[in-house]
């Protein structure tokens, strides 16, 4: 009866009743079945220490083989658009002049004409191959002397100049660049701008210079 008394004096002073904590095992399994689900655990993946093996990509194109550096060297010195007069109008093409060598002693000047410039390029190249001529050089890949040449209008000189490098310009240097001459001076000694005619001229002077002496053969005795 006292405990009876206790528990109205609470009620009355708090307002609330407290309910006493079922101890019976199908209480608790009610209060977890109403209680939130917990978070599913992170899904885990492999040791990143032990990589996985890639397959290769099929899809990837394999890779070129490198080019095979061309046997000669070739430069453009003048490209013009020339026309032809036909029945009924003119026709138009395309003229090229090309410097093509070696660098090691041979050059060559080729001139193309074609309706497609590229085209014309490759009929210049075929013909500078054509015309190439053989220079002897000296050791240090330079002249041994002075040597004039004049083609057409135009004249031009070339001069060695030791440890001076290339000193020329226009088609002059081009085609000693192309040879591979170095220590030499160039000057056109004309008035002429023909770039045509200027590399030809010191092709020329080049072609001067005198042929390397074959060796006697042995004679037995």
């Amino acid at each position: 009866m006292q405990n009876e008394l206790e528990t109205k004096d609470m009620i009355e002073t708090t307002g609330t009743e407290q309910q006493p904590v079922a101890a019976h095992p199908e209480a608790g399994a009610e209060v977890a079945a109403g209680a939130p689900e917990a978070a599913p655990a992170p899904k885990t993946f492999g040791d990143r220490r032990n990589p996985r093996d890639f397959k290769k990509n099929s899809r990837r194109p394999a890779r070129r083989e490198s080019r095979v550096k061309p046997e000669f060297d070739q430069k453009i010195i003048n490209i013009r658009r020339v026309a032809r007069v036909v029945t009924g109008g003119r026709r138009f093409a395309f003229s090229v002049a090309i410097v093509a060598g070696n660098r090691k002693g041979s050059v060559g000047v080729g001139l193309g004409k074609a309706g497609d410039t590229s085209l014309a390029i490759e009929k210049a190249f075929n013909n500078a191959r054509k015309n190439m001529v053989n220079i002897n050089l000296t050791k240090s890949m330079s002249i041994p002397h002075e040597i004039e040449a004049k083609y057409s209008s135009s004249r031009i000189a070339l001069m060695p100049a030791a440890d001076r490098g290339l000193i020329a310009g226009s088609s002059v240097r081009i085609v000693l660049e192309m040879a591979g001459i170095k220590d030499v001076g160039g000057k056109v000694r004309s008035g002429s701008k023909n770039k045509l005619n200027i590399a030809r001229a010191t092709v020329a002077a080049l072609s001067k210079l005198p042929k390397a002496r074959e060796k006697a053969p042995a004679v037995e005795k």
